[in-house]
């Protein structure tokens, strides 16, 4: 008979955010997912920074003019764990789906924006945090590190997310192609309404997303946030803001393997988009295309990837690390560096003397090697 991959239904909610309301957002977030689960998906997925509202207002004004805007977006930005992730858990757990939420995570006095991954038994399995925020965003959000640059296990399969230009990050995108996800959440903001981006940000959203679809041989849902009324409103305090910054806007869709729309595109107005996933459909890319196996040349082009977390702060380990920082040998014990150097002393004697017997050299070398290994292990803790 041979393997047989699930075939499921996923949603991507296309919806303007409460600004910047974390518990009206949340509210939102809650009724959409029992409506997608009444609807039979499995899994949904939501905008870039759905709770508590992309800070739009970032480009309408200079720092000194948005800074109580900022405060009131700092202050109902999202701690992870907390009530706010409890409660989405529940939602998850309750409708018997898998979650993606897009959401600005604050940790200590920086926040960060971030995709939340949360299974149908209400269990948070991971988070991506946007690696490079994109230009006037850097003033609000922080860097992600390697850590973030995950997939995870629902249970249909390996999954992974990117946020916003992130898709424009081609080596960000291989290093998750890699590991091979079956499914790909693209969050982005919705920003076709503000003048200037009408039509290119729409453009640009749906290159990354179907590239991303037919090289990652994977299916990709597309979800970008939209501005309603309300919005606009709070955030427009002059003719200029009013004149940029439109209602609307959001470019949606859900790609299958090899890049085709098989739902959508939905622009410029909330609504939700349904379609089945049919894993089984990945094969029909797989016999002509791998991009990390069978057409790949890692002998020729290769990846490095840090995936270390990023730490302002860290142990010293007995003076090795300090070593490094301050240019200085290791403290270690005095008696034994100097058996060391006189032994390393002593054979470079013996290789400038005539008809020195080089395997009395040689196991002179094992014994320095291997002293030199037990002075790296201690130091190093």
């Amino acid at each position: 008979m041979g393997d047989a991959f699930p075939v499921f239904k996923a949603a991507v909610v296309q919806a303007s955010s409460i600004l910047y309301n974390r518990e009206q957002c949340l509210e939102k977030a809650v009724a959409l997912i029992k409506e997608v689960a009444k609807e039979g998906a499995e899994l949904v997925a939501f905008p870039e920074s759905f709770i508590p509202g992309y800070p739009y207002h970032i480009w309408l004004g200079s720092p000194m003019w948005y800074h109580e805007l900022f405060k009131e977006w700092f202050f109902n930005s999202v701690e992870i764990p907390s009530k706010t992730t409890d409660v989405l858990c529940e939602a998850a757990r309750r409708n018997n789906i898998d979650v993606v939420m897009g959401l600005t995570e604050r940790d200590g006095n920086t926040c960060y924006n971030t995709l939340l991954f949360i299974n149908r038994r209400g269990q948070i399995l991971g988070k991506h945090r946007k690696l490079m925020p994109t230009h006037v965003e850097r003033v609000h959000w922080g860097y992600g590190d390697g850590s973030d640059l995950q997939t995870v296990e629902f249970d249909f399969g390996r999954t992974s997310g990117l946020i916003c230009w992130e898709h424009t990050m081609d080596l960000a995108r291989h290093a998750l192609i890699a590991k091979r996800p079956k499914v790909h959440i693209a969050s982005w903001v919705g920003f076709s309404n503000v003048v200037g981006w009408e039509t290119l940000f729409n453009m640009s959203t749906e290159l990354c997303a179907r590239y991303h679809a037919h090289v990652g041989e994977c299916y990709v849902l597309n979800v970008q946030g939209t501005a309603d009324k309300a919005c606009v409103e709070k955030l427009c305090q002059t003719d200029y803001q009013r004149q940029f910054f439109k209602e609307g806007g959001g470019w949606s869709a859900i790609i299958g393997p090899g890049g085709g729309i098989i739902a959508g595109p939905l622009m410029g107005e909330e609504g939700i988009l349904y379609a089945d996933i049919d894993l089984n459909r990945i094969a029909d890319m797989a016999h002509w295309h791998d991009a990390t196996g069978h057409y790949a040349r890692p002998d020729v082009l290769s990846l490095l990837v840090n995936s270390e977390k990023y730490q302002v702060v860290r142990p010293m380990r007995h003076g090795v690390e300090e070593a490094a920082l301050f240019g200085r040998p290791p403290a270690g014990d005095s008696a034994t560096a100097g058996r060391l150097l006189a032994g390393i002393e002593k054979l470079s004697a013996m290789l400038q003397q005539k008809g020195a017997v080089l395997p009395e050299a040689e196991a002179l070398m094992l014994e320095l090697r291997a002293e030199a290994e037990r002075i790296t292990v201690t130091t190093s803790g």
